[in-house]
């Protein structure tokens, strides 16, 4: 999977990287800030959707599309979509012009708007990553679990440097009874889930 992947999208991923570094370095505003994971978190999330029961793959925060890109390096060989939610603007643009430079518009599906309004209408999700606004990350994982088929995986970003924003729902997930769950220290921490 890694040795295949195209020029135009490793290109596109060197792209949104220099942006997000720019922004971190510059002191680009929070929510004008790409925010988008680091490379190793993006090869880990390839693995673990390549390994995914099949079913329906999604994201929550779509951003410029760089984790949307490693994603879709494993629906490709799935032979399905990701369908990538994004609610901002200014980054529904830098999406849109990720899967049209990449030539990957038969692989993600840009969903425009709040993910929690499509969520309940996901009825076998065998993959998930939420990586948005950290207020919104427990009523997700309440609305991802009950509809993550058996296998299936939901993973969260930020799950070390957003531990004190986040630890209701972290606390929740290694504490659910319906999911194996552990924190992965890879990037900015990862809360990995897997339905039983």
């Amino acid at each position: 999977m890694f040795h295949n992947v195209s020029e135009i999208v490793k290109d596109r991923m060197r792209f949104l990287e220099e942006i997000d570094s720019r922004d971190r370095e510059d002191g680009t505003p929070r929510l004008k800030r790409l925010r988008q994971v680091p490379p190793e978190t993006g090869k880990f999330l390839s693995l673990l959707a390549a390994s995914a029961p099949k079913g329906e793959f999604i994201e929550i925060g779509t951003s410029g599309g760089y984790s949307t890109l490693w994603i879709a390096l494993a629906c490709q060989m799935h032979g399905i979509k990701i369908k990538t939610h994004e609610i901002l603007e200014e980054k529904i643009k830098l999406a849109k012009e990720t899967i049209k430079v990449t030539q990957m518009d038969n692989t993600i599906e840009l969903v425009e708007g709040d993910a929690r309004l499509y969520l309940k209408d996901y009825k076998n999700i065998s993959f998930c990553f939420i990586d948005a606004e950290k207020e919104i990350y427990e009523e997700c994982y309440d609305l991802v679990i009950p509809n993550l088929i058996k296998g299936g995986l939901l993973i969260a970003d930020n799950a070390i440097n957003h531990y004190e924003t986040l630890k209701t729902m972290i606390h929740k997930a290694l504490n659910d009874s319906r999911v194996d769950a552990m924190i992965i220290p890879i990037g900015k921490g990862e809360l990995l889930c897997r339905k039983l």
